[in-house]
């Protein structure tokens, strides 16, 4: 049976912390070598008070939020997010959200608003178009 969704779902928070294993692996992983993502010397040398997470980092978080509420076999279908309050080490990232769209149809999608927040404001602020996962595929001759 597939779940009914609705505009103005609210989907359950999701809180992640802020490591700085966590910053450093995923810039690592992103190929994003910018020393602010892994030196905290080099970084307070250019005005941050620690390393901070980089974009693809957030970004794959944001899809892990929604994949883990929707499951694996959702689809991203369109990611639009913009970063506010940096995440520094010690912090915990809090992801909210809530649909604002349902759009039905072979392969229905879902558009779903998402936050995060962290200790000293809106860590990020986004827009997720994702593809809603169907009944699954009926076997002939089982």
């Amino acid at each position: 049976m597939t779940r009914a969704y609705r505009v103005g779902d609210e989907l359950p928070p999701l809180e992640i912390p802020v490591t700085r294993t966590l910053i450093v692996a995923g810039a690592i992983a992103s190929r994003d070598y910018q020393d602010v993502h892994h030196d905290a010397e080099l970084a307070r040398e250019k005005g941050s008070p620690d390393i901070f997470m980089n974009i693809l980092t957030t970004n794959g978080l944001v899809g892990r939020y929604l994949t883990d509420h929707f499951g694996p076999t959702a689809v991203l279908r369109k990611v639009a997010i913009r970063l506010g309050a940096p995440n520094y080490p010690g912090d915990v990232l809090r992801l909210t959200g809530h649909i604002t769209d349902v759009r039905g149809g072979e392969a229905a999608e879902a558009v779903v608003q998402v936050t995060g927040d962290n200790g000293i404001g809106r860590h990020v602020t986004g827009t997720v178009t994702i593809a809603l996962p169907g009944p699954s595929p009926k076997r002939s001759g089982a």
